[in-house]
């Protein structure tokens, strides 16, 4: 089954990753589940990069769900340039969504995924209102279709 990224995003973070020789499997490319680590490296330098907390024992993201589609196999050696969007703002969860290509590649998408990410007090366990910091950037995301420009951060 493919799930499909939405048209309705807004770029907001993306990093330049190394495809690692210990990153490729048996049949030489990279396994499966990197592409995961991959999303989820993205995701924590955004939120690290926008001030939001990673670390355990505060109020920050928990992963509902995610999901990758493999278009094209990546190999050793590369650099990939990794975008996260945003979408689908709710009150204490939003929508992510990554591509990754090749940085000396034509721009063609080699996998893409995403995550819903439930913002949750780890004291508590529960899911709490995202922060306005994090609101004010995802949540006009619903209904702008997709831009390589990312939104200004608040002041």
């Amino acid at each position: 089954m493919r799930l499909d990224i939405p048209e309705h995003k807004i770029l907001v973070h993306e990093v330049s990753l190394p495809v690692y020789w210990g990153d490729m499997d048996a049949l030489g490319h990279v396994n499966n589940t990197v592409y995961f680590r991959y999303m989820e490296q993205v995701r924590v330098s955004w939120i690290t990069s926008i001030g939001g907390p990673v670390n355990h024992g505060t109020d920050g993201p928990v992963i509902a769900n995610t999901f990758c589609n493999f278009y094209r196999e990546l190999e050793f050696p590369a650099q990939l340039r990794v975008k996260l969007y945003v979408a689908s703002p709710g009150r204490t969860s939003f929508d992510t969504y990554v591509t990754m290509e090749r940085d000396d590649g034509d721009g063609e998408i080699c996998a893409a995924g995403g995550a819903t990410l439930v913002w949750v007090s780890q004291p508590e366990g529960r899911p709490v209102p995202l922060p306005p910091y994090l609101r004010a950037i995802v949540g006009g995301a619903q209904g702008l279709p997709g831009s390589d420009t990312p939104p200004a951060l608040p002041a």
